[in-house]
């Protein structure tokens, strides 16, 4: 799992983007970004698997849960996941998300999807169980 991190405005969302954009070259499997909006849906190359929450009403972190694990479970060939925004995506404080995070390492684990998601928050405020995916 990779995580972006930083401040509101510290330009997370282009970073991640460039990521997503970036690992085509490289991926052999899907490359699927997921946030909250479409805005940035022409920022990134068309054969991403660009996904709006917004559209699916997912409603909290039991919500994206279990999206993701169903993102899984539908398609073997699914090799990397961007989450931009995960904390307002669920509605929650990032604190709140371990469950989240240890469902994505199992996912992780068991189907060989790799995480790339984006927090906002200083490294100092970011809590250990996202702390641990920092390099």
């Amino acid at each position: 799992m990779k995580i972006f991190y930083g401040p509101k405005g510290t330009g997370k969302t282009k970073a991640i983007i460039e990521s997503a954009n970036n690992t085509l070259e490289s991926a052999k499997g899907h490359v699927i970004f997921i946030t909250d909006t479409n805005r940035y849906m022409y920022d990134l190359k068309y054969q991403i698997r660009f996904l709006d929450v917004t559209q699916f009403a997912i409603k909290g972190k039991d919500g994206l849960r279990g999206f993701l694990k169903g993102i899984v479970a539908a398609n073997g060939d699914n090799e990397y996941i961007y989450i931009d925004g995960i904390a307002r995506i669920t509605g929650t404080n990032l604190n709140e998300l371990e469950d989240v995070f240890n469902a994505m390492e199992k996912l992780e684990k068991d189907f060989a999807v790799k995480f790339v998601v984006t927090c906002s928050s200083s490294k100092e405020d970011l809590p250990e169980f996202v702390l641990k995916h920092v390099d």
